[in-house]
């Protein structure tokens, strides 16, 4: 379905409840797509930052890993350093 962007903004919950239902709402501005709304699980997803995408490609070896907590603590030494 398409609407208008005025239409879009004065029916925003119909709009919101037939995303909900599974039907692919676009948004026109006069006449001419330029936004879609889709039901979350149907939405692609977004693709993660570069440096979060290769972590995963090439993941540490375990004696390299770090716990959690042992991370905190130096990001906090540093950002102490810092002030």
């Amino acid at each position: 379905m398409m609407y208008n962007i005025l239409e879009a903004r004065n029916s925003l919950s119909k709009l919101i409840a037939d995303v909900e239902s599974g039907i692919e709402v676009t948004i026109a501005r006069r006449g001419v797509p330029v936004a879609r709304l889709v039901p979350v699980d149907a939405a692609p997803q977004r693709p993660r930052n570069a440096f979060a995408t290769w972590l995963q490609e090439h993941p540490l070896a375990p004696e390299r890993a770090r716990p959690a907590h042992e991370i905190e603590a130096i990001i906090a030494e540093n950002r102490a350093a810092g002030a």
